[in-house]
């Protein structure tokens, strides 16, 4: 902007978007200066350059207030946790089928986990088969789609399930 153009001529666009045409630098900072505007470099790819007249920190402000805008706005995904395991009841996997859901239609992301302890460590066949019929029946409520497949690691099986669009 302003005095760091090194280009000798430039295309200048005034603050009302009216093409001037092509003028030399210090022809288009005076204008600037008699306007009371900065002069800020749009395009300098082309030759000669392009600049434009504008109220560089009106400008700045507005960028700024428009991002602001957009972080309120813009949704973060977060991964809610559901715990399982091997002999859940049923009533307790109605519960948790119901924090599922509510969780998925808030938009976020379930990672289903079940950890087993002791002697279950023996029968993870039958830990999947929990996990696989949860995620099924979650799939009778709501759409979803595995993001992350049944993955073992250590004493711990996990999936990753998300809303499907």
């Amino acid at each position: 902007m302003n005095d760091q153009i090194k280009a000798p001529e430039v295309r200048l666009i005034d603050e009302n978007g009216a093409h001037i045409g092509t003028v030399p630098f210090a022809e288009a900072g005076q204008l600037a200066r008699e306007r009371g505007f900065d002069l800020v470099e749009i395009d300098p790819k082309p030759v000669p350059p392009i600049v434009k007249l504008i109220d560089y920190g009106q400008f700045k402000y507005e960028k700024e207030k428009e991002e602001r805008k957009a972080k309120v706005k813009a949704k973060k995904v977060e991964v809610k946790g559901i715990r399982l395991s091997p002999r859940i009841g049923a009533h307790d996997l109605e519960v948790r089928r119901e924090q599922a859901r509510g969780f998925l239609e808030d938009g976020n992301k379930i990672q289903v986990e079940i950890v087993l302890r002791g002697r279950e460590k023996a029968h993870a066949d039958i830990a999947a088969k929990v996990m696989h019929d949860f995620v099924g029946s979650l799939e009778s409520l709501i759409p979803v789609k595995v993001e992350q497949p049944l993955s073992r690691q250590g004493g711990r099986m996990i999936i990753l399930v998300a809303r499907a669009s």
